[in-house]
């Protein structure tokens, strides 16, 4: 697992981890919102007035209505990036790095508006008569560019399990066993069934479900949330704070937080607005093309609400959760994840301004830091370690009360240490230190009205969340394998899906969130390219959208 983590930690630093990435993904935003005059704002009450059908003609092509096809996107995109996601975020960057989400959900409106436009244009009726859409449709019906369409489809195949499947079912069993002490695996195996019955009936029942559960599911998690704001409501003041302070100078060292620097910041906004709201990686565009309706800017106009919801509204509820109520600067009693532990020589504490300031240099730059991994062996009696000569890092904190267990015993013997990592298997190691993702998420919703009942708020709410990502990616994912392969190649990918779906249950969190990072750039980085070549294009079908609007109220 150790070296798994670290080869995709590897990949990930030339692709969503590589200080290009989140300039080119705001940067296309960027770009676009300019050379398009603000659609994100100008257009904002006419795609409300798209989605209510006030236009919609009944003979229009397609397989879903306007709001099945949001409320299909959306259930892919309001996810464990909603609960999970935004907690690792600070867990990260601190306060800052919702600035960023918020700055990569403002312009990504803008490039979803353009990604589902440009794919809804050039969608493409199968045999069986549904509509088949994406990216990788007018990379080669338009750009003339095959190699890059496959490239696309590829990794949106990859990304399906990566990102739309595997941290979903993940982050279910995590939030599951905590909160009810259900097993992983057999909150997999229960979802895994049904996950089956609902991907074979297409994209009609997952539309159905869709609009059925997201809407609820969205009013559910929402109460629980204000209910924790509006008891912490003193703290909110700060919190707006603290994002807008950091913003350009990075978030400060605060109780067992161990600071984060502008970039680093910057780079986990970016990269988890993008897995949150997945505006520019191409995603949703293959929900809306199903979409009925003979103009296509119609349908991006529609999709560009979906970044609003997702981030600006869900994204932002549970950020102000988690700061007002303190928790993520809090150590937690936890079981470690060997991924998030690193043994350094030396003795430090977080109580020491300087030993924060060395710890927080090595967590961004290991290499050039003045601290120094371990490396050997170290002995623990009656589950307590026998030395005083190095510190245990976990979860980017000062791991205090620590204990080591074998089959539940407390363990008396000897671990080995490599580079800093603990080889020695069959040892657990527990204690207090920062959580993230769903852990952190979890203990801020026990600090507001419903106290330890909160948390179960945020089961149900993931599991709803989670599970509805897992049905959407499915779609996704069936349509590029339709592409790559054609038809007779989608009931085998559900099955290789379905079986991931499970496996993913009971597996490390850590390397799952670690496959998510990069199989969400592998996406997005082709898209990003493919409309940005299609600027001129974009800015056409816009102008004819109006155009046909003035003359016959066009959808």
């Amino acid at each position: 697992m150790e070296a798994l983590s670290n080869f995709i930690l590897y990949l990930d630093s030339f692709l969503g981890s590589a200080f290009y990435f989140p300039y080119l993904l705001i940067g296309t935003g960027v770009v676009f919102t300019i050379y398009l005059g603000f659609p994100q704002v100008r257009y904002f009450t006419h795609a409300t007035r798209i989605l209510r059908g006030k236009y919609a003609k009944e003979d229009a092509p397609g397989d879903t209505s306007h709001f099945q096809a949001l409320t299909t996107a959306l259930s892919g995109t309001v996810g464990t990036g909603n609960i999970g996601g935004v907690a690792l975020a600070i867990y990260f960057g601190g306060p800052a790095a919702l600035f960023w989400m918020w700055v990569t959900a403002f312009f990504g409106m803008t490039t979803k508006f353009v990604e589902v436009t440009l794919s809804h244009k050039y969608r493409e009726k199968t045999a069986d008569g549904t509509m088949a859409g994406g990216p990788m449709y007018y990379m080669e019906k338009k750009l003339n560019m095959k190699w890059l369409a496959v490239i696309f489809a590829v990794a949106t195949v990859v990304s399906s399990l990566g990102s739309g499947n595997m941290p979903q079912v993940n982050s279910i069993a995590v939030g599951m066993n905590s909160s009810f002490g259900i097993e992983n695996w057999v909150t997999g195996l229960v979802l895994a069934g049904i996950l089956a019955f609902v991907i074979i009936g297409g994209i009609k029942r997952i539309a159905h479900v869709a609009e059925t559960i997201v809407p609820s599911m969205a009013a559910i998690y929402l109460i629980g949330a204000l209910a924790v704001i509006f008891y912490n409501i003193e703290n909110i003041g700060p919190s707006f704070v603290s994002i807008f302070e950091n913003a350009f100078s990075g978030s400060a060292a605060l109780g067992g937080f161990l600071g984060a620097s502008f970039a680093f910041a910057m780079k986990i906004g970016a990269n988890r607005g993008l897995f949150s709201n997945e505006a520019g990686q191409g995603s949703a565009a293959i929900a809306h093309a199903s979409a009925k309706g003979k103009e296509p800017a119609s349908e991006g106009m529609v999709s560009l609400l979906e970044p609003f919801i997702d981030t600006i509204i869900i994204c932002t509820v549970t950020g102000l959760v988690i700061l007002s109520s303190n928790v993520w600067t809090e150590k937690h009693q936890n079981d470690f994840d060997r991924t998030d532990m690193t043994y350094v020589q030396g003795v430090y504490t977080d109580q020491n301004k300087e030993h924060v300031e060395h710890l927080g240099n090595f967590l961004v730059d290991a290499e050039s830091s003045s601290v120094k991994t371990f490396e050997g062996e170290l002995s623990v009696k009656d589950g307590v370690l026998d030395s005083s000569s190095v510190t245990l890092i976990a979860a980017r904190s000062v791991a205090e009360q620590v204990t080591y267990s074998s089959e539940d015993k407390p363990y008396t013997g000897t671990i080995k240490i490599e580079n800093g990592k603990l080889a020695t298997d069959n040892i657990d190691v527990s204690g207090k230190s920062l959580v993230h993702s769903v852990k952190l998420t979890s203990e801020a919703f026990k600090r507001g009205f419903f106290g330890e009942w909160g948390q179960y708020i945020v089961s149900i709410g993931l599991l709803l969340f989670a599970f509805t990502t897992a049905i959407a990616w499915s779609y996704y994912g069936d349509r590029a394998m339709t592409y790559l392969f054609g038809e007779r190649s989608v009931l085998p990918y559900r099955v290789v899906y379905v079986a991931a779906f499970f496996i993913a249950a009971v597996i490390d969190s850590q390397i799952i969130w670690d496959i998510a990072l990069v199989t969400v750039a592998l996406m997005t980085i082709p898209n990003l390219i493919g409309i940005l070549l299609l600027h001129k294009d974009m800015k056409q079908t816009v102008a004819k959208y109006w155009e046909h609007f003035d003359k016959n109220q066009a959808d």
